[in-house]
């Protein structure tokens, strides 16, 4: 009686679990591992290249860019059974590195950085070294991608640091390129 209350908690607790991991989507430079049941010589973990492709024994290469781990291991199980009866196909992603943010301007170190997690514009700031001398932190820019147009967020950092009423420490977004004039 006890072990099925566990696992009964279990799954209530699985099923609450946030569901925005489920909703990652695959990009270049990620590192995934694909896992084939009963086939450790075509089981690996491989880079997706800048192409967005993945190479693979027997199936060669594959689209991976885009694509959930869930629907990668259905597009495997597929290229799979051509070759293999009844394949089972796993994709875990074992390092994110595709999504990206860009803070350039009056920072001590601009630059590419990886995104993780919920990374806020005063984060990345800190990321590129923090603020260079003469930094306008009052005019901090986002530039974001809305469709075809750059959404413009202006964020007053020194409220933010003040912990002023109504200042925002604005969590950033794959792609965002945040200028510090």
């Amino acid at each position: 009686m006890r072990l099925a209350r566990t696992i009964c908690i279990l799954f209530i607790l699985l099923a609450t679990y946030p569901l925005a991991w489920c909703d990652y989507l695959i990009g270049p430079e990620d590192v995934i591992e694909v896992i084939v049941w009963k086939e450790p010589d075509l089981s690996r973990v491989v880079l997706v290249r800048p192409d967005g492709k993945i190479s693979l024994p027997l199936i060669g290469d594959i689209k991976a860019e885009g694509l959930s781990p869930e629907a990668l291991a259905k597009e495997l199980k597929k290229a799979f059974l051509q070759y293999i009866e009844a394949p089972e196909v796993s994709v875990i992603v074992n390092e994110i590195n595709s999504p990206k943010i860009y803070v350039m301007g009056k920072v001590n170190s601009p630059g590419v950085f990886p995104l993780r997690s919920e990374t806020t514009v005063l984060q990345a700031i800190t990321l590129a070294g923090g603020f260079a001398e003469w930094a306008k932190k009052s005019k901090v820019v986002i530039l974001r991608k809305t469709g075809e147009k750059d959404q413009r967020i202006v964020v007053n950092i020194d409220r933010v640091i003040e912990g002023k009423k109504g200042a925002e420490d604005v969590r950033l977004q794959p792609g965002d390129r945040v200028i510090v004039p």
